[in-house]
């Protein structure tokens, strides 16, 4: 065992009873908050300590010895505890009783217990008159008193209840029980070692958290060969975190693996989200874990089906057949989802990058029959779904991009300038050009309020705006009036990409180096990998002359997260660059990656000429 690492790890901070700045158990700082007072006022604030010794204040044993009624005396503490159904009745179960330290430990845990279940608002009300009970600070006082005497489940067990409870970091009683569980870290069973994990998992960084964090990580590192349950080792994983050395990430995923055959479902959907929050890519994890869920994606609760696809994002996992199931699922049940869960669900399945076709076309129908029932955080979401994965249905096109923009103009009074910016660059990237939209973001005081000089998001607005002007001067919508955003819009010079060189050498194989121009950048926006310009009549190999016509072929060279998962259909990106080099008389030539390494250099050289043919209209030779 590293005990001299632990030593060293644990130089913990003993909390001090010096003067009357020093709480036991009230807040000092942000954290929970009651219904009285001030913010960063607690409701306990009248029990500050005097720099008095915590035993001091410590029940009298005849003060909580047990009643004499028939019926205390004929039923022990421990059954009565278990009737106890909020934190007011343990405490006044705790004040007639002796306070052993089995039963503070006992008490503090029931306390925790009785407000899982409640409402946010519930918990407020619990919790302040929790603070209230004379009770409690007597709890938080023998706690202190017999911290160092607990067993090590008994001290872990305590802290969690504190830290859950809402009891601020910085309190004498959380430091209290940190520093107990941290001088009985090495005879922690797997069990303890769990509880700890998921403790420390919720609770702030923090020089003594931080310690017992890292001490954790050395036992975990020395236990991991002997962990029996898969709770347990997802409690471990999640705690030794993101910042773990790849090694002991490692032995963690090596272990987890041997314990694939005891995974239930609830533990495969944990494990997803045990993997993003170490930031571990464990494709073999990823992928039994994954098969798990999408054969049995009708018995997941909404909530943890968000989560899976919230880990899956931040890992970067893209899985087709999970992601089919699920969409799948949700328009075979479409009805009994509302619109505010269907637009979550979409917005991740966007982030994905994975366009679940007829999920969308329900959606959008529905959107058609009642875009009133949208709110604006709604709208823009869906705007931005829509633009990005590139889809509106064929068969609605235009009710729909009306429908939503008519929900779009109801919020335009009320809109902020950022959300107003935002759909209308969504709805130009769809190439829809609603004249009041357009006309209100183009106000003087609004793009003033957008380009403000050191604003968060001054770049993006930049960005955002350069594109609804490109949409303006290239697509030519059928406006009324014309409309253009202002050329004295700053934005930045488009920073170079690397050209394939190897798809450089393959064109000119088909087509001669006279003809070919690498890595072309149009509008300040556009990158070509390769221009093509063709003669329409003549068989030479050299360039046409200025003023000759041509046939002008724009080789893109597309990574796979150009389309959406699975298919060939371009993202929105892709998607308005096409448009646009066309409006621009370029005939694009679009090279998927993800198709075009697998083939033999033949099958690249083959499947360019025809590409780049098809494109050239089959005027002239190639």
């Amino acid at each position: 065992m590293h005990t001299a690492a632990l030593q060293g790890q644990f130089a913990m901070e003993t909390p001090r009873c010096r003067g009357n700045s020093v709480r036991y158990y009230t807040q000092d700082g942000p954290g929970w908050q009651g219904q009285h007072g001030s913010k960063g006022q607690s409701l306990g604030s009248q029990y500050l300590d005097d720099a008095a010794d915590p035993s001091s204040s410590l029940p009298e044993e005849s003060a909580l010895t047990v009643p004499c009624a028939q019926t205390e005396k004929q039923v022990p503490f421990y059954a009565q505890l278990k009737e106890c159904h909020s934190p007011t009745d343990v405490l006044d179960l705790v004040g007639r009783y002796t306070l052993t330290v089995g039963r503070v430990s006992n008490s503090l845990t029931r306390i925790w217990m009785t407000t899982k279940k409640m409402s946010e608002e519930q918990k407020r009300y619990e919790r302040r008159l929790m603070f209230e009970h004379p009770v409690f600070r007597q709890l938080c006082d023998c706690a202190m008193v017999s911290a160092s005497r607990m067993r090590s489940n008994d001290a872990v067990f305590s802290l969690l209840a504190v830290v859950k409870l809402g009891l601020p970091q910085t309190s004498r009683v959380v430091q209290t029980l940190l520093r107990a569980v941290q001088e009985s870290l090495n005879e922690f069973d797997e069990r303890s070692l769990s509880v700890l994990a998921s403790c420390l998992d919720s609770m702030e960084s923090s020089q003594n958290v931080d310690a017992l964090r890292d001490g954790l990580r050395l036992v975990v590192e020395d236990r991991v060969p002997g962990i029996q349950s898969v709770m347990a080792l997802q409690s471990l994983m999640r705690c030794v975190g993101r910042d773990a050395p790849m090694a002991l990430k490692w032995k963690l995923e090596k272990k987890a693996l041997a314990m694939v055959e005891q995974f239930s479902l609830p533990n495969a959907q944990y494990m997803l989200t045990t993997l993003a929050a170490m930031n571990l890519y464990s494709k073999p994890l990823l992928s039994i874990c994954s098969k798990n869920i999408a054969e049995n994606i009708y018995g997941i609760p909404t909530f943890r089906l968000l989560n899976v696809l919230k880990a899956c994002r931040e890992l970067r996992y893209r899985d087709l057949h999970l992601l089919s199931a699920l969409a799948e699922y949700l328009t075979s049940t479409f009805d009994i989802w509302d619109n505010k869960q269907l637009v979550l669900f979409l917005l991740l399945f966007k982030d994905l990058g994975f366009r679940p076709v007829e999920l969308l076309d329900k959606f959008l129908e529905k959107v058609i029959q009642n875009p009133s029932a949208l709110t604006q955080k709604d709208v823009l979401s869906l705007l931005k779904i829509s633009s990005q994965l590139n889809h509106v249905s064929p068969c609605h096109q235009q009710e729909f991009l009306e429908s939503v923009t008519h929900g779009f103009e109801s919020y335009l009074p009320k809109m902020a300038p950022a959300d107003l910016l935002r759909g209308v660059f969504f709805l130009c990237i769809l190439g829809h050009f609603p004249l009041a939209p357009l006309q209100r973001l183009l106000r003087r005081d609004i793009l003033d309020e957008l380009l403000a000089p050191g604003g968060q998001f001054l770049t993006a607005n930049q960005r955002k705006l350069h594109y609804v002007g490109l949409c303006l001067r290239l697509d030519r919508p059928p406006l009324p009036q014309a409309l253009a955003v202002p050329d004295d819009i700053a934005y930045p010079p488009h920073t170079g990409h690397l050209v394939n060189q190897g798809l450089v050498k393959m064109i000119q194989s088909i087509v001669g180096a006279g003809v070919l121009e690498e890595g072309v950048v149009l509008e300040n926006t556009y990158f070509i990998d390769c221009l093509i310009t063709l003669p329409l009549q003549r068989t030479d190999e050299s360039s046409p002359s200025e003023g000759e016509p041509c046939r002008r072929v724009a080789v893109l060279w597309a990574p796979s997260w150009f389309f959406c998962l699975g298919t060939p259909h371009p993202q929105g990106r892709l998607a308005v660059m096409i448009r646009h080099l066309k409006a621009l008389g370029y005939r694009p030539v679009v090279v998927p990656e993800h198709e075009f390494e697998p083939l033999s250099e033949e099958e690249r050289v083959e499947t360019l000429r025809e590409l780049i043919s098809a494109a050239a209209g089959g005027e002239g030779p190639l």
